[in-house]
């Protein structure tokens, strides 16, 4: 059927038929490329509460796999109201069983360990699809209360993996693609893992997972690092604050309460986050599924053979804290105490904001804040992880990227997720922030070119860049990705140099 699909009318729409381990599918074959959405990769974990999933249930005849299947349950509207059934993955692919090793992009959605979903228009594969003949799949696993709430320590052995199973919903997710990998057309034996923000932290963080090993080839991070875990004593503290916060006296109260509920835990004040009211939830050091912190106090050794991107927008915090009018609009007498609240490290904002006026002299106090805040809270974290990966010899890249929307007068810059539409050339998907313009779709082809050069060799150089040299100690060498990219020797050294003067902490892990 592929090869007759194939050679439909561009533009027109059929149906693609695909076999999976638990029945067939019926997906959509558009404008050369087959789409399969709502697959499911494991069964509804309502009656698996915080533990591993087991496998999807299966189904006679054909179904249908046309829509996205539900999110996890999670307090964003966008992808609300959620399922605890949300294991559910989505699969884009140039042709069905036709042998041909296609590399497998596996994305990870953002959203912290908290919120998203695999099914943003942003992270449609058809592009990818069209543009390098790989294989695109995006995932929806268990978050927040659901997928990392540690009960180790409570006293019953059912829950010994509870802070981590959504992690393990990724593991099973990586290991459905494998086995399925010929059937879509892909490479079982080359596949990456690419995410951006949580996303990119939820790959760091299977880097660390023994039953991750061999699951993937090559790991591309956006914006997104794990250098720590939370340990069993913080993470069962903070299990102890959710069951305080839904009225659960034990376990089996947790596992009475409809999910609608049990979310309220997401909204408990969080002691060790004090800029912060939300519990902090994520992957604990549980001595099994996560024995070790994922890139402390060194980079994961299982994974040192792994090539690995490590990238960062210049303006990070615009994104979340651009939204503030007042922030644009900051004095020198107004800046220490914003700076203060924001920065998320422990140095005088004093030292730092002098530091700042000596590097760039012509910076407004409002750019100071921007620029300090996304160097204290949102770069540190792939420094560190670049720096773990130098010391084990382990083939890094690192990117910057410095071209900023120019929507909203530009004012935004390069701010967190920018380079999401940029990696999947969908800059005209809806919620990209990129713009239609020439410049934007410039920085799609040359960035989606990377990814996809990667994809295949392990080596995210292509003939639309200048070189660009693994990550080194000496020189730090990185991409800058901006309407001329240029590899650049540690670019904003100084603002490397002012942060590293505090010990590094990864929020919500202490």
């Amino acid at each position: 059927m592929a090869a007759a699909l194939a050679n439909a009318p561009a533009g027109a729409a059929s149906d693609s038929l695909a076999k999976v381990r638990s029945g067939r599918l019926r997906g959509r074959y558009m404008q050369g490329v087959h789409s399969f959405r709502g697959v499911p990769y494991g069964a509804d974990t309502a009656t698996r509460r915080f533990q591993p999933a087991l496998q999807e249930l299966p189904w006679r005849g054909v179904r249908d796999a046309l829509a996205y299947g539900p999110a996890a349950p999670q307090g964003s509207k966008d992808d609300g109201p959620g399922s605890e059934d949300c294991l559910y993955l989505n699969v884009w692919t140039p042709a069905l069983r036709d042998g041909k090793p296609r590399p497998i992009l596996f994305y990870i959605h953002g959203g912290a360990y908290n919120n998203g979903s695999g099914s943003d228009p942003q992270y449609d594969g058809s592009a990818l699809c069209r543009r390098g003949d790989v294989v695109v799949v995006t995932v929806n696993h268990r978050l927040n209360v659901f997928g990392y709430l540690y009960l180790a320590q409570l006293g019953d052995a059912r829950f010994v993996d509870s802070g981590n199973v959504g992690q393990l919903d990724l593991i099973q997710a990586l290991q459905w693609v494998r086995e399925h990998a010929a059937e879509f057309g892909g490479d079982p034996n080359n596949i990456t893992v690419f995410g951006q923000s949580g996303g990119g932290a939820k790959i760091a963080t299977l880097m660390a997972m023994p039953a991750a090993r061999g699951l993937f080839q090559r790991a591309w991070t956006m914006s997104g690092q794990q250098v720590t875990a939370a340990g069993p004593r913080a993470a069962t503290q903070r299990a102890r604050i959710a069951m305080d916060a839904v009225g659960a006296r034990d376990v089996d109260a947790l596992l009475a309460l409809p999910a609608d509920a049990l979310l309220a835990a997401t909204r408990a004040r969080d002691p060790s986050r004090v800029e912060s009211t939300s519990l902090y939830f994520g992957p604990v050091v549980d001595g099994g599924s996560l024995p070790v912190h994922p890139f402390w106090p060194q980079a994961p050794a299982q994974s040192a053979q792994i090539p690995m991107v490590i990238g960062n927008t210049h303006d990070e915090t615009r994104a979340f804290l651009g939204n503030d009018p007042a922030n644009f609009a900051l004095s020198w007498e107004t800046l220490p105490a914003k700076l203060e609240k924001e920065q998320f490290v422990d140095l005088l904002p004093s030292v730092v904001i002098a530091e700042y006026r000596r590097l760039y002299p012509h910076y407004t106090p409002s750019e100071v804040f921007f620029a300090a805040t996304t160097a204290g809270r949102s770069w540190r974290g792939a420094v560190e992880e670049l720096e773990a990966r130098a010391r084990q010899g382990a083939p890094t890249w690192a990117y910057q990227l410095d071209w900023g929307s120019p929507l909203d007068g530009g004012k935004l810059g390069a701010f967190h997720t920018l380079d999401i539409p940029l990696v999947f050339d969908n800059t005209r998907a809806e919620g990209s922030r990129t713009g239609e313009g020439a410049d934007a779709q410039r920085m799609a082809d040359v960035m989606s070119e990377a990814l996809l050069a990667f994809a295949r060799t392990g080596n995210p150089n292509h003939r639309g860049l200048p070189q660009w040299e693994t990550y080194g100690l000496e020189r730090r060498q990185t991409m800058v990705f901006d309407t001329t990219s240029k590899q650049v020797d540690d670019p904003r050294g100084g603002e490397r140099r002012l942060y590293q003067q505090a010990p590094f902490v990864q929020r919500g892990t202490a």
